[in-house]
């Protein structure tokens, strides 16, 4: 588990206060994946992942937790290694490449992408969020890469 269980539980509640009617099932679902996303794109800078919208909830919910946030980052990019969020949002935006490309990236990982969150924007999804926010087609993801030793070019 890339987090403890107490800040498990901490970032679920924090999607199930952003959600009220959500069930915690649903909501730790959406943790997970979050988790594996940010995985993703810190271990992998620069390939152009992003979540979809409701895997974007549990992402967000991450990033609130400022202190184990970067902690995370670091963890999984390594020193230095701080993963971006620049919000954009129109609902028309959705591009399954990208998506097809993150979860791709997430499986060479050793992880399987929960498919019932990583479909497109719908009324017919399993849950829906609160976040309005959309990261394709020009993902606005960025990784702060390592930083140079001094004297390096």
């Amino acid at each position: 588990m890339l987090i403890t269980d107490d800040q498990f539980v901490s970032v679920r509640g924090t999607v199930m206060d952003a959600n009220p009617d959500m069930a915690e099932e649903v909501a730790g679902r959406i943790v997970d994946e979050g988790l594996k996303f940010m995985a993703a794109c810190a271990t992998h800078p620069g390939l152009g992942l992003a979540p979809s919208r409701i895997v974007d909830e549990g992402w967000h919910a991450l990033i609130l937790h400022t202190a184990m946030y970067a902690d995370l980052c670091q963890t999984l990019g390594g020193k230095g290694t701080f993963v971006h969020h620049s919000p954009g949002y129109d609902p028309t935006h959705y591009d399954p490449p990208i998506l097809d490309r993150t979860r791709e990236t997430i499986a060479a990982l050793g992880w399987e992408a929960d498919p019932e969150l990583w479909g497109p924007p719908s009324a017919e999804t399993l849950a829906s969020v609160a976040a309005k926010c959309q990261h394709a087609p020009d993902c606005t993801i960025v990784v702060t890469p390592k930083p140079k030793k001094p004297g390096v070019a």
